[in-house]
C-alpha cells in the first residue's frame, strides 16, 4: 500500500480557499489510480513517487499546477500545454473544471506509473538547431556593474539558466514589470539561484 505524508495534508490546508478542493481531488485521484504511490515534499511542494517521481502538484496565489515528471509525459498530445510560465502540463488551474475529466487524467497517471515501473528512461530528443546565446540587456548589465557578486554567479550559470533570466526580463510588457523583474533577478542571481529555483531546488 502507498503512504500519505502529513506534510502534504498540511500543505493543502495552508493553501488558498480556491486551491484546497483542487489539490485534495488530485491527491485522491493519484492514490486511487496508483495505490502504491508514496507522498513526499520536494522543493516545498507535494510530489507523488512510484519507482521514482511520478507527478507533482503545487498551489500559488491565484492558480494551481499539476504535472508529470517523465519526459514522455511532458508533451501530452491531449493535455493542454502550460501557458504563461505555468508549471506542469495543464496550464493555470483555478477550478476543478480546468482539469481533464477524471477518466482521462486517470489514464495519464496510469501511463506514467507504467513508464516508471518499467524503468523507461526519460530520453529527450536533441534540439534540431542549437539556440544562439542572447545578449545581456543594458539594464541587466548596468545592474551587474553595481553588483559584482551577482555578475559572478550569473557568469558561472549554465547557458540555459542565463537565457531564462534574459528572456524573462525582455518579455516584460511594461516598464514597471521589467523593473520589478530586474530587481528580483539581481536578488536571486546574487544568491546563486536559477530563475526556476523554486521548482529545481536552486
Amino acid at each position: 500500500m502507498g503512504t500519505r505524508d502529513d506534510r502534504v495534508g498540511a500543505y493543502i490546508s495552508r493553501s488558498a480557499d480556491f486551491a484546497r478542493p483542487i489539490l485534495a481531488h488530485l491527491r485522491a485521484l493519484v492514490h486511487r489510480v496508483c495505490p502504491d504511490v508514496t507522498e513526499t515534499i520536494k522543493w516545498g511542494f507535494p510530489h507523488f513517487e512510484h519507482h521514482g517521481v511520478l507527478c507533482s502538484m503545487a498551489s500559488f496565489k491565484a492558480h494551481c499546477a499539476f504535472g508529470f515528471w517523465h519526459a514522455q509525459m511532458r508533451s501530452l498530445a491531449d493535455a493542454r500545454p502550460g501557458t504563461d510560465g505555468a508549471m506542469g502540463q495543464f496550464g493555470r488551474i483555478t477550478t476543478l473544471t480546468d482539469l481533464p475529466k477524471d477518466a482521462q487524467l486517470a489514464a495519464l497517471i496510469r501511463k506514467a506509473a507504467v513508464l516508471n515501473a518499467a524503468g523507461v528512461k526519460s530520453v529527450r530528443a536533441p534540439s534540431a538547431k542549437p539556440r544562439a546565446p542572447l545578449d545581456v540587456p543594458e539594464d541587466l548589465a548596468a545592474a551587474f556593474r553595481k553588483n559584482c557578486g551577482a555578475l559572478g554567479h550569473f557568469s558561472a550559470m549554465s547557458a540555459s539558466h542565463r537565457r531564462e533570466y534574459i528572456e524573462w526580463l525582455v518579455d516584460a510588457k511594461r516598464d514597471e514589470t521589467r523593473r520589478k523583474r530586474l530587481a528580483t533577478a539581481i536578488e536571486w542571481i546574487g544568491e546563486g539561484k536559477s530563475k526556476e529555483w523554486k521548482y529545481r531546488g536552486r
